[in-house]
C-alpha cells in the first residue's frame, strides 16, 4: 500500500506545486497590469464634476448679465426720457421762432 499511497501523494504534490505556481503567476500578472478601467472611471468623475461645476459658473454668469442688462434698459430709459424732455424744448423753441417770425411779419 505504500507504493500506490507513495504515488498519490505525489500526484497532488505536483498538483499543489502547479496551482501555486499559477497563483503566484496571477497575483503578479494583476499586480504589474494596469487598471484601465479605473483611470477611465476617475476620468469619467472629474469630466462629471466639471460639468456640474461649469453649470454653477453659468448661472453666476447668468446672474451677471442679468444685471447689466438691467442696469442697460434704465440707462436707456433715461436716455429715452430726456430725449423727450429735448424734443419737446426744441418744439416749443420752433413754435416760439415762428410765433416770433409772424409777428415780425405782420408789423411790416
Amino acid at each position: 500500500m505504500k507504493k500506490g499511497s507513495s504515488k498519490i501523494l505525489k500526484f497532488l504534490a505536483v498538483i499543489g506545486v502547479l496551482a501555486v505556481c499559477a497563483a503566484i503567476g496571477y497575483a503578479v500578472y494583476k499586480f504589474l497590469n494596469p487598471d484601465y478601467l479605473e483611470d477611465f472611471e476617475d476620468d469619467f468623475d472629474d469630466d462629471f464634476d466639471d460639468y456640474f461645476e461649469d453649470e454653477e459658473d453659468t448661472s453666476d454668469k447668468v446672474a451677471s448679465v442679468k444685471e447689466a442688462a438691467e442696469k442697460a434698459k434704465e440707462k436707456a430709459e433715461d436716455a429715452i426720457e430726456e430725449a423727450k424732455e429735448q424734443a419737446a424744448d426744441a418744439v416749443d423753441d420752433v413754435k416760439k421762432a415762428a410765433e416770433d417770425a409772424g409777428e415780425a411779419a405782420a408789423e411790416e
